[in-house]
């Protein structure tokens, strides 16, 4: 309200001083009348003036005083509802506390119970472990006299028997240790004979489903190649004058030219199957071109080698689709490539490898295995017959060095390293892949030999044998892949049968040449006869 009074105070001065710059203005340009007039105005704006301020000022008081009225209200209001929350929660205060000294006084009384019933429980364990001592004291002298009587009747059974205690438990003792040993021994070789009775079982059925699953063809892969030509007039065109065209083609390619007077044919012989491939499509190239002479025959030969390392590369990559294995090196693919102009016993290396790829990755299925390991393990153990007799080393050494050099997994080095035997198998893999190396070398039809050289191998074989002292007979069986031995018991001992087993191994693989391993077999029977009269 002192604001209002303010301002209003405020604005009536300025009025009047309005009303007083007027009067001047007027008093100067007005005269006298005007100058009365003015003071008349002036005392009249005064008198309004002074109306205006008493009226604010009687405002202003009235509006403190409603002011203050209204705050003591307020004040009385809130005083009212704190006691009335102060009184609520005394009130629930009091209440807690006596459910709190409700739950104390029924902890208390139940407390007081339970210490009850522990001393009535203790006193009756007191009486329970007197009666305990008592009975322990009763026991202990019983005891006392069964020992007593114990040891009496131990000396009387020395002095009768003449042995001590301790002697009679190490004899005791060391019967039962013989027979047990004896049960033990003879649970053992029951068990590993039912354990490798049931292996052989599970090893043929898996590969007998492996066999019967895989369907691919034989083909005997022979020396020689031949080219049909259009006449005979076309031999003296291919020799040359004075031969010089035929020995231009046996000296690029390597290969023996033969021809003699079969009718319309030339034959091309070499154990390299790659230079006889050259040679054949050079003679073939040039004689749809007519035109044969040395310079002639060189770009022949060198379009022919283009064309032959092309289909190599080809061979590889349809034998790692064939056999459903990723991520061969492409150098890896041109030397297994090369496998496709590789025989053994005039099988196919390559289509024996695919072969074993496949039967290995079978059986590893049949064992509930990755497949995968296998199947590639299988396609690369021959990889070493891809390189000719300039690298030196078996072709399982130069089939190592080849993975190794190409960054295989060593379960695949290892694999190929003992698919012959060579190192003592540790992995499953390199058990699948020398079990269907096996298989497919094996199968009937798979090799090729001669009859009178296979007849000759068998009976050196049985010859080695039968010159060791102690042999009785002996037979080889399965096309000379295993050979029984009988020896005479009176001569040959258990033990020395390993040592004569170990030297029959050495000397066949000293002096005789077989395909894929030989297993010896030892059979020694002991019988003892006697008669009862």
């Amino acid at each position: 309200m002192n604001d209002i009074a303010q301002a209003v105070l405020v604005t009536a001065v300025i009025g009047v001083l309005l009303v007083a710059a007027a009067s001047v203005v007027f008093y100067r340009i007005g005269g006298t009348h005007r100058k009365k007039f003015a003071e008349a105005h002036i005392e009249s704006a005064e008198k309004e003036a002074l109306r205006i301020v008493n009226e604010a000022t009687e405002k202003s008081r009235t509006l403190h005083k409603s002011m203050l009225v209204e705050a003591k209200d307020e004040i009385f209001k809130q005083k009212a509802a704190s006691d009335k929350e102060i009184a609520k929660q005394k009130s629930d205060n009091e209440r807690e506390a006596k459910e709190r000294r409700k739950e104390l006084t029924q902890i208390e009384r139940s407390l007081r119970q339970k210490e009850e019933t522990l001393d009535k429980k203790t006193d009756k364990v007191e009486k329970i472990e007197e009666a305990a001592t008592e009975r322990k004291r009763r026991a202990d002298e019983i005891f006392a006299e069964a020992e007593r009587l114990k040891n009496s009747q131990i000396e009387v059974l020395e002095r009768i028997g003449k042995l001590s205690v301790e002697d009679a438990k190490h004899y005791l003792l060391a019967q039962l240790d013989i027979e047990l040993t004896n049960e033990k021994g003879a649970r053992i070789i029951a068990y590993e004979h039912k354990l490798k009775e049931e292996s052989d079982e599970k090893a043929r059925e898996y590969i007998a489903a492996a066999i019967t699953r895989l369907a691919s063809e034989t083909v005997s892969e022979m020396t020689v190649s031949t080219v049909a030509i259009s006449s005979d007039e076309m031999k003296g065109r291919i020799i040359g004058r004075e031969g010089r065209n035929i020995r231009t083609l046996e000296q690029l390619t390597g290969v023996s030219l033969i021809i003699d007077d079969t009718p319309e044919t030339i034959t091309l012989s070499s154990h390299d199957r790659i230079r006889r491939e050259v040679a054949r499509l050079a003679i073939e190239w040039l004689l749809d071109d007519g035109r044969i002479h040395p310079t002639r025959i060189e770009e022949m030969v060198e379009k022919a080698k283009r064309e032959v390392e092309l289909r190599v590369k080809r061979e590889g990559e349809r034998a790692i689709l064939a056999a459903g294995v990723n991520g061969i090196n492409h150098e890896l693919t041109k030397l297994l490539g090369r496998l496709h102009y590789r025989t053994s016993y005039s099988q196919n290396v390559l289509s024996h490898s695919i072969e074993v790829s496949h039967i290995a990755g079978m059986m590893a299925s049949e064992l509930g295995i990755d497949p995968a390991p296998a199947k590639r393990a299988g396609l690369l153990h021959d990889i070493g017959k891809a390189l000719n007799h300039d690298v030196e080393g078996s072709h399982v050494h130069i089939g190592v060095e080849i993975c190794k050099k190409y960054k295989e997994n060593p379960e695949i080095i290892h694999a190929v390293e003992a698919h012959h035997g060579d190192v003592p198998i540790r992995t499953v893999t390199a058990a699948l892949v020398q079990a269907a190396d096996a298989v497919s070398a094996a199968r009937p039809g798979a090799r090729s030999e001669n009859y009178e050289n296979y007849i000759k191998r068998l009976q050196k074989l049985e010859e080695i044998c039968t010159s060791y002292n102690g042999v009785e007979k002996c037979y080889a069986i399965q096309a000379g892949r295993e050979i029984r031995v009988m020896i005479k018991p009176d001569i040959v001992s258990d033990e020395a049968m390993a040592v004569l087993a170990r030297e029959m191994v050495k000397r066949i693989e000293k002096d005789m040449e077989y395909p894929g391993q030989v297993r010896v077999h030892l059979i020694r029977e002991s019988r003892i006869v006697e008669f009862a009269k």
